[in-house]
């Protein structure tokens, strides 16, 4: 899963509760169960989406984590390999100088 579909994820759930905060005391709550749509207590369903937020606001974090530490890696390979072609064309340079 993208970061970018799960961050869309996380804005439809924030919305989601946003919504539920505007309902009347009165109102009723469907969740969609395979084909049904079910009837669900308010509580419960803010409840379910306040646990999906949470939830997803983990998994972005755990994808920010990894994609700092492919960075940091990346960035260790890039001065390994800079390494290794300074000293390459230090003896290449050695090994053309003329000798005395």
């Amino acid at each position: 899963v993208s970061t970018q579909s799960t961050g869309a994820q996380l804005n439809e759930n924030e919305l989601v509760l946003s919504e539920f905060g505007r309902l009347k005391d009165n109102a009723e709550v469907f969740k969609l169960v395979g084909p049904l749509l079910v009837k669900q207590e308010v509580p419960e369903a803010v409840s379910t989406v306040k646990k999906r937020i949470n939830f997803i606001k983990g998994e972005l974090e755990r994808c920010d984590k990894n994609i700092a530490g492919s960075e940091e890696r990346q960035g260790r390979c890039r001065e390994a390999r800079a390494k290794i072609q300074q000293q390459y064309q230090a003896k290449m340079q050695a090994a053309s100088a003329p000798k005395s």
